[in-house]
């Protein structure tokens, strides 16, 4: 055979081979065909590929892979056990940048799986390599490492601990400080993933300059961008006074408002959930939040979303009005009680039912007049049918009693107390009939309307124990009453009067 024939073999096979990558990379592309795949054994087939002499086979080779092991996690484990990871991390140092892309992917797509396989690729040594990749010039080389390392991140406090130990940290602040605004929302987004498990890990990102960086980009017109910067602000200020502290010293506020009237509905609810996680700690805070029109933003903000992009500002409502009476007013001046009374009766979940009664029971527990802003919006019978219904999960049950005991024990607005009498269980009629008893005795208006109304009627119906509390309340709003009027509205008592005309002797002149 002539020379001509003997390079012809290696020129189809070399031909076969990209063919080959080319089109299983295609294929992994559609979740229909991942099971034929993986069942005609494309992993064991891939593996030698990676280490083929022509760099675009390679490449190609790895960009399967990382499709592969980006669609479920049986298959970035058989990326493992086939020991396929060394091989990219010693490739990562030493390839081009297109390579350097694909293994990232790699090692992106099979950390995001489970903590077990971001260990694995830990374990491996890829931190210290990945990290070095966050230097290289080419900013989507940088983006597809970022993107890997928050992958590992995400997972919990050790594996966050791992990339924080690789000295990612200082790099990712420089990564948001870099043009490209795709490099900019990932890099933000890692340092949310390290931020999120401890207030030393938060710290950390905050030691390296983290928020000043960060708190520019809130006015950012890139809303992907804008949602990683609000995150990472959020997740710094949850975990303690002096972190939220810093935040609010890098000026967010009232710069952070104008982002709970964007378009995007995630930048809506990552700064509605920064702004509670600033106003959960102290009354201080809270104060600043109010003074900067906070309160009222975060009602109209509400307002205009449904659903769990409503949750954090219900629950920052709920979180404000908890910390004092003067804070609990200024969620009321600011007509939040409306607001929260129209989600406590159309939001579908009731897990966003059960942070709204929570909320509102924060309101009304300080005082008559915060009890009674709540109560005149007729939103004591919606809580008492949460509590009474069967469809109810059990947090919705708790939450809506507990906002119901709150702003009883401080009502004395009574047209709102009435329908209880009539309506509430025992343990939630003690609470009403004892408001009733601690009303009654001052307001002689309010004892006339009681009886016309058919109150003291009901009240005489109530069996109580007796020597019980709510025995005693009885006893206190009965002796507000002449003896004759209590007993003629007593059960029974028109049997006595009909024994007695019965047994009545007429006078006959």
């Amino acid at each position: 055979m002539s020379q001509k024939h003997v390079l012809q073999v290696f020129e189809q096979y070399q031909k076969a081979r990209t063919q080959f990558v080319q089109t299983v990379a295609e294929l992994a592309t559609r979740p229909k065909n991942i099971e034929t795949l993986q069942n005609a054994g494309v992993m064991s087939l891939l593996r030698p590929l990676l280490l083929d002499v022509v760099p675009t086979i390679q490449q190609t080779a790895v960009l399967a892979l990382g499709r592969l092991a980006n669609y479920n996690d049986d298959l970035a484990e058989a990326v493992v056990k086939g020991d396929i990871l060394p091989q990219l991390v010693y490739s990562l140092a030493e390839q081009n940048r297109f390579y350097k892309k694909a293994a990232a992917f790699v090692l992106r797509a099979v950390g995001k799986h489970s903590p077990q396989l971001a260990q694995a690729i830990v374990d491996c040594g890829a931190l210290d390599t990945l990290v070095i990749c966050l230097e290289d010039f080419d900013p989507g080389v940088k983006e597809a490492v970022a993107w890997a390392l928050g992958n590992i991140a995400r997972h919990n406090a050790e594996l966050s601990q791992a990339v924080v130990d690789a000295g990612a940290v200082p790099l990712l602040i420089l990564c948001i400080q870099e043009p490209e605004i795709a490099l900019k929302r990932i890099a933000a987004s890692v340092l949310s993933d390290i931020s999120e498990h401890s207030p030393e890990l938060a710290q950390t990102v905050v030691d390296a300059g983290a928020i000043a960086h960060l708190a520019r980009m809130i006015l950012n017109p890139n809303a992907k961008l804008k949602r990683q910067v609000l995150s990472a602000l959020g997740q710094i200020a949850k975990h303690s006074v002096d972190l939220a502290e810093m935040v609010v010293e890098a000026e967010i506020f009232p710069v952070v408002l104008t982002c709970l009237k964007d378009k995007d509905e995630y930048v809506k609810k990552n700064a509605s959930t920064l702004i509670r996680e600033i106003a959960k700690h102290t009354p201080e805070l809270s104060q600043l939040i109010v003074n900067t029109g906070g309160v009222a933003a975060i009602i109209d903000c509400i307002g205009s979303c449904k659903g769990s992009i409503r949750l954090p500002g219900i629950m920052m409502l709920g979180y404000v009005a908890a910390h004092s009476e003067n804070l609990a007013m200024a969620v009321i001046i600011s007509k939040g009680v409306p607001q929260l009374s129209v989600c406590l009766s159309e939001e579908p979940e009731d897990h966003i039912k059960a942070a709204t009664a929570w909320a509102l029971g924060q309101i009304g527990r300080h005082t008559p007049e915060h009890a009674r802003a709540v109560a005149v919006t007729n939103t004591l019978p919606v809580l008492l049918s949460l509590y009474m219904s069967a469809e109810s999960s059990e947090d919705l049950q708790v939450k809506s009693k507990k906002a119901i005991k709150n702003i009883l024990q401080k009502c004395t607005y009574l047209p709102a107390l009435e329908p209880f009498l009539y309506d509430a269980p025992p343990n939630i009629l003690k609470y009403v009939v004892g408001q009733f008893s601690k009303v009654l005795p001052h307001d002689s208006k309010a004892r006339r309307l009681f009886v016309t109304s058919g109150g003291l009627k009901k009240v005489q119906e109530i069996k109580a124990e007796p020597g019980s509390l709510l025995q005693e309340y009885i006893n206190s709003i009965n002796n507000c009453y002449p003896e004759e009027i209590v007993r003629y509205y007593s059960p029974g008592y028109s049997d006595t009067l009909l024994q007695r005309v019965d047994s009545y002797q007429p006078v006959i002149n």
